[in-house]
């Protein structure tokens, strides 16, 4: 199977490879389905540049927003602040109803402070319940005791775990490279996205300039 590239947007195949296929493609039949040699239409292209580039567009915001530890951090030490323990302790309400406005009242606090900043968009993606902060509050003051780095720290559901994340930073003292856990602005997944629709578009493109060129069309003999 012979390969040419001096007109790769004309033909991909051999004069001799065009001759066998077009033989094949007059003479095979299938039970009378008959197929011409027509380009791709123009409009099929566009609308698949279109939903590539907008769910691209509509995706990038969400790729890599991971909540890490620091994104409850403020969160947390709010938890034994007197108005939430007020609100907590007030005995003339529902528990479930206690525990919805102290919820209320921490979020909207901690929004006053970062409102417009990254912090704010990865909070409103990961808003938690106020029984998953109870959960999170001893796992988040030991990591704060030990020294630990919160961005490197991503929380799944009630769980706190190191991060894998390999985001290299620059180097060490030592020159050997200083790696850090915390998410990179650019996803993994959204290089893997973008990587398979080149692959996906080369592919097709491949296989129908392996084809006769379109300016042949065949005479279908019946």
């Amino acid at each position: 199977m012979a390969w040419r590239w001096d007109r790769p947007l004309y033909t991909l195949a051999t004069d001799d490879e065009n001759a066998r296929a077009q033989e094949l493609w007059e003479t095979e039949d299938l039970g009378g389905m008959t197929e011409y040699n027509n380009p791709i239409p123009r409009p099929v292209i566009a609308l698949l540049l279109l939903v590539f580039f907008t769910a691209m567009a509509i995706t990038f915001p969400l790729y890599g927003q991971r909540p890490t530890a620091a994104d409850y951090a403020d969160y947390v030490a709010l938890l034994n602040s007197e108005p939430v323990q007020k609100i907590l302790n007030d005995k003339s309400r529902p528990y479930h109803e206690r525990t919805k406005a102290a919820l209320q009242l921490i979020l909207d606090r901690v929004k006053e402070f970062d409102a417009g900043s990254r912090r704010q968009f990865l909070r409103d993606q990961n808003v938690p319940t106020f029984e998953q902060l109870q959960i999170l509050a001893p796992q988040i003051v030991e990591l704060q005791r030990s020294g630990k780095d919160l961005e490197e720290y991503i929380v799944v559901g009630d769980k706190i775990y190191k991060a894998s994340f390999f985001n290299i930073v620059g180097k060490n003292p030592d020159g050997s490279l200083k790696v850090v856990g915390k998410q990179p602005w650019w996803d993994v997944g959204y290089t893997v996205a973008v990587l398979w629709f080149i692959v996906f578009s080369l592919g097709v493109g491949i296989a129908v300039k392996r084809l006769p060129p379109i300016t042949w069309q065949p005479k279908f003999r019946h």
